[in-house]
């Protein structure tokens, strides 16, 4: 059961919650999120005190997102590892040498 309002340009919409504490998300945020059932969302608290609810994208949605944006480097990430241990090395012993 479920009653709708509009106030000031924006939408509300009272829905019931279960002894569980479920709800149903009505169709028409549910749509406007894009959230697809069965899923998650995420509820957050804005500093103002404000709920949000946001879509959580599923895992295969997710997948290749990192591969579809152009790489920064030509490097394997362990060169890159190598090369930035290797800065810190050099740093370290720059720094116990001053230090004697």
């Amino acid at each position: 059961m479920s009653k709708t309002e509009q106030s000031n340009g924006s939408e509300k919409e009272i829905v019931a919650v279960t002894k569980h504490g479920q709800a149903t998300i009505p169709k028409r945020f549910r749509e406007k999120l894009g959230i697809e059932a069965p899923g998650k969302v995420l509820f957050r608290e804005t500093e103002d005190g404000e709920i949000l609810v946001e879509q959580i994208r599923s895992p295969s949605e997710m997948r290749g997102f990192a591969a579809r944006s152009e790489a920064s480097t030509d490097k394997p990430a362990s060169e890159i590892l190598r090369e930035k241990r290797e800065q810190d090395r050099e740093a370290r012993d720059a720094q116990f040498v001053s230090e004697k």
